[in-house]
């Protein structure tokens, strides 16, 4: 009996040690992604109107992280404003952070880049570096680069043409981290219903809107994958579609992206989760967990503004290889830090 009480008493206190969290885990915060980089995460989310960076052991507890201001824009210039979807990067030793911004007009939106030379990002200065753009030079935003048998890619959302009315994934090679080599491909358009939820009532943008945005690299075991956003975050349909990659070392073949007939990640009304997307990705400290990061609203019809909160859950994968986030979690779930 004695030996089976000890047991217990043992199996309790590591229980109570054991750490947990719920989501959201900062009250407004869009487009979460970070980067983690000898044993720190770098966390970032669009604020607007600068460039701000956390630094954090542990993203669950990212509201008592230490941050600071990167960059905040000159006034009157085309990316002075409605600054979006930041990322840094670390590549070669010099950090990057990819952002989109505009004049205060959307349809001037384009991707521009910050270089630090410091391996540490809270050192050092990040200086200005211009557009980074394909020679189709059109309206871009959610800029996401990463690395494929040693060469650079950048994918992206953006318009075919001029005017707004749909947002495709683009991808291109760069020539190096602060330029874009060639001209892009698109890989994905909003074609399927879920992709599709995007009717808008003003009198600034156009009455329709279907949208795929918010793209992000993802690989494990040689598999490649491109999850993306689907439909206007301005509605509760906002969610998460995935298109997987069948050819062989050509990533600018169109036609070897193919994507999953259904969202794989969506709204949840029993959870009391809206519109979740514009996800990152992330591995546990220990690297044996795959997680995601991601935004959402609390209750129905709160759009795209300030309401949208950063969010993380653990993900599984299935037996062939492809991902599988679940559901969104409710704010009242008890979830486990990551493994460290």
């Amino acid at each position: 009996m004695k030996k089976y009480l000890i047991l217990f008493l043992f199996t309790t206190i590591s229980f109570a040690q054991q750490k947990t969290f719920t989501n959201p885990i900062l009250p407004s915060g869009a487009d979460p992604y970070s980067t983690y980089y000898k044993g720190y995460y770098y966390y970032t989310n669009t604020l607007g109107n600068k460039l701000v960076l956390w630094k954090t052991k542990d993203l669950s507890d990212i509201k008592n992280a230490e941050s600071k201001v990167i960059w905040t824009p000159p006034t009157n210039t085309n990316y002075s404003a409605e600054i979006w979807a930041p990322e840094f990067h670390i590549i070669n030793g010099k950090w990057y952070c990819y952002f989109a911004a505009d004049n205060g007009d959307n349809n001037n939106h384009r991707m521009y880049v910050l270089e630090n030379k410091s391996s540490d990002p809270f050192k050092g200065d990040f200086e200005f570096k211009g557009k980074i753009a394909a020679k189709t030079d059109k309206w871009a935003i959610d800029g996401n680069v990463f690395e494929y048998k040693k060469q650079l890619y950048m994918i992206w959302a953006g318009w075919e043409g001029d005017t707004n009315g749909q947002q495709n994934i683009y991808i291109a090679k760069m020539k190096n981290p602060l330029e874009i080599d060639g001209d892009r491909v698109m890989i994905s358009a909003p074609t399927n219903d879920w992709e599709t939820h995007g009717a808008l009532h003003d009198d600034v943008n156009p009455a329709q809107v279907n949208v795929n945005e918010g793209p992000q690299f993802l690989e494990r075991n040689g598999k490649i994958f491109i999850v993306f956003s689907a439909s206007g975050c301005w509605t509760d349909f906002y969610s998460l579609g995935l298109l997987s990659f069948n050819g062989g070392n050509n990533l600018l073949d169109a036609n070897a992206w193919k994507k999953s007939p259904e969202p794989i990640f969506k709204q949840s009304d029993k959870n009391k989760v809206y519109a979740p997307g514009h996800n990152s990705f992330f591995k546990s400290p220990d690297g044996k967990e795959d997680w995601i990061l991601y935004h959402a609203n609390s209750n129905p019809g709160e759009g795209c503004g300030n309401k949208r909160s950063p969010r993380m859950q653990k993900i599984d994968w299935d037996a062939n290889g492809f991902p599988v986030l679940g559901e969104p979690v409710s704010e009242e779930t008890k979830l486990v830090i990551p493994s460290k």
